[in-house]
């Protein structure tokens, strides 16, 4: 099982990544964004069956507050 759960905000036109969730390089793990393109991946020990509960509930309970902390410069 692969998974990848972005969360993506529009800045000036174009699609910009905030945070997601993904299974690549063969581990669960967060990948967070800010404005500079820079990024930040943060190991999750969790199956990925968990990471991926775990993302949904996050992204959908949290958008706001990363979208708005993306957009200040800032990590999510």
């Amino acid at each position: 099982m692969e998974f990848s759960v972005p969360l993506e905000v529009r800045v000036e036109g174009a699609w910009r990544e905030v945070i997601r969730y993904d299974t690549a390089h063969g581990f669960a793990h967060i990948d967070k964004y800010n404005l500079r393109g820079e990024a930040r991946k943060e190991r999750l020990k969790l199956g990925y069956d968990e990471a991926l509960s775990r993302a949904e509930w996050d992204i959908k309970g949290n958008w706001a507050i990363y979208r708005d902390r993306f957009l200040k410069g800032d990590f999510p």
